[in-house]
């Protein structure tokens, strides 16, 4: 059975840090907590887990601190997490599993990362991560901020996830970070643009996001996946300046790098709903509907491919009164969102209007 080593890099994590490490601590041989400068009880709570603590110097920059985690593992494969990281029992059993049975020639295993969750405790979204890597294979972490792992050999597609529980943090940290590299003349490689557009559009610096989001898009060295997610934040930031035709064409533009994402479908059939053009936006809901799921490390928006575009097809039927469409379409948005008041009602008043 193969051996894991957890690293883990922290900062005044007293409040979450328990918990993340009684959902991992026995599954893993060895814990590493790199701490970057806590002054709360982090480091006490953790010598209850190891001794293994080691302290780095901040420099704002999140490969740097990660890359020094992973020197100091010592077993064959490295698992990485945030203090603000949990595993649900469900998926702690899976690891165990994968465990014991992984290939030795295995170089890195992706697992689900639930990223936001809704008040009932269903996944909003989610993306693939590289969680578990052969530390014989060296692999290094690139970018100061929204770093990712670069890795490659024989890969391992897992159905393990991590979710993701935040605390309220620091909304301004990275793209501080970002702009003290844009000051010392740090050259942005296309990732580093879209990210950055990615902060300067979540500060509602509209203008700057739409220039940065059109640069990214321009230099043709992005990812599918993250042209697409261009295309569709910049229509966020056009629809934020009241510009709807620029905001549209971007939606468009999307549908250049790949075929059509169910966001995109569910975007065209809110453009087509709110001109009422009733046939037209059914088409692209149910476009939505069914288009597949694609496996890759993108960001996955689970309302646009389940209740959401099932709801909107529930409004629409209603407009055509064909309520028996709109009905079932109603119950599918419910299997998903049995508390959401808007289908709670849809629900009552379609089954009103099937009695008569």
């Amino acid at each position: 059975m193969l051996t894991i080593s957890l690293c883990m890099i922290v900062k005044n994590e007293e409040c979450i840090i328990e918990r993340c490490l009684d959902s991992v601590q026995h599954l893993v041989d060895e814990i590493n907590i790199i701490d970057t400068g806590s002054t709360d009880r982090t480091k006490d709570i953790v010598r209850s887990y190891t001794s293994r603590i080691f302290d780095f110097t901040w420099c704002d920059d999140f490969s740097k601190a990660r890359n020094f985690s992973f020197q100091q593992a010592t077993k064959d494969y490295i698992f990485w997490l945030d203090a603000d990281d949990v595993i649900t029992t469900e998926h702690q059993h899976k690891l165990l599993q994968l465990k014991k049975s992984l290939y030795p020639n295995v170089d890195a295993v992706s697992m689900e990362y639930y990223v936001t969750m809704d008040a009932d405790g269903c996944v909003e979204s989610s993306e693939k991560r590289f969680r578990l890597v052969k530390r014989a294979r060296n692999f290094q972490w690139q970018g100061a901020v929204h770093e990712y792992l670069d890795v490659s050999g024989q890969l391992y597609h897992s159905d393990i996830a991590v979710t993701h529980l935040p605390r309220k943090s620091d909304v301004h940290r990275n793209i501080r970070i970002y702009e003290r590299l844009k000051k010392e003349g740090h050259p942005f490689s296309a990732r580093d643009t879209f990210h950055y557009a990615n902060e300067l559009k979540n500060h509602q610096r509209f203008l700057e996001a739409i220039n940065h989001y059109n640069s990214f898009l321009d230099s043709t060295l992005g990812s599918t996946d993250n042209n697409i997610q261009a295309c569709l934040n910049l229509a966020d930031c056009h629809q934020q300046l009241h510009d709807s035709k620029q905001a549209t064409q971007a939606v468009l533009q999307s549908l250049l790098y790949d075929r059509p994402r169910p966001e995109t479908c569910c975007r065209i059939g809110h453009f087509f709903m709110e001109q009422l053009k009733n046939k037209e936006a059914i088409y692209w809901y149910s476009q939505a509907l069914q288009q597949p799921i694609e496996q890759t490390m993108a960001i996955h928006k689970h309302a646009y491919s389940t209740w959401l575009p099932h709801l909107q097809l529930s409004l629409l039927y209603n407009r055509l009164r064909l309520y028996e469409n709109a009905h079932q379409h109603n119950e599918e948005a419910r299997k998903y969102k049995p508390n959401d008041q808007r289908i709670v009602d849809n629900r009552k008043y379609l089954l009103s209007q099937l009695k008569k």
